[in-house]
């Protein structure tokens, strides 16, 4: 059983969704694509052809229309949508993206298409998802002293091999 925690939501953009939970069972809420009039360039949409292009190997960041209101000691982390990555070759760019309990601004998504064809996100596009967690904040201190040994010790960057 999974629990819950309120998330206020303020509507930004005219068209904007709500997150919403595709599941009973989904952990991540997903957000949906808004664009304005700027994201097209100095001559604005045009009719019929609202969709925001993304060429391959091309960045863009794709607004939602929302700002959220979390309660302290919770984050939204940001993901990809499996269905995106696998079909089109499309992932969120720092993922998990975190969005802090004190931010108030508008939820904008960093999409970057891996594939080698142009990717069309349309106004309404569900883009990504949103996970709410609770956050465990660390005590930093210099010891000055030896960590504790492990099997592991300073071993990085693949030192635990693939098999």
């Amino acid at each position: 059983m999974s629990t819950k925690t309120l998330v206020g939501v303020k509507k930004l953009h005219p068209n904007a969704k709500a997150p919403v939970y595709g599941t009973d069972g989904a952990a991540g809420a997903d957000l949906s694509a808004v664009t304005y009039p700027e994201d097209y360039g100095s001559h604005g949409p045009q009719p019929g052809h609202e969709a925001l292009p993304i060429l391959p190997g091309q960045r863009r960041l794709i607004k939602t229309g929302i700002a959220i209101e979390l309660q302290p000691g919770f984050e939204a982390q940001i993901r990809p949508r499996s269905g995106l990555a696998l079909k089109h070759g499309v992932t969120v760019l720092n993922t998990p993206g975190t969005i802090d309990s004190d931010y108030r601004g508008e939820i904008g998504v960093i999409l970057l298409n891996t594939s080698d064809q142009t990717f069309y996100v349309n106004p309404g596009d569900r883009i990504a998802q949103m996970v709410i967690a609770p956050v465990t904040k660390g005590e930093f201190a210099f010891t000055g002293g030896d960590f504790s040994e492990t099997e592991r010790g300073e071993g990085g960057f693949g030192s635990t091999g693939v098999n």
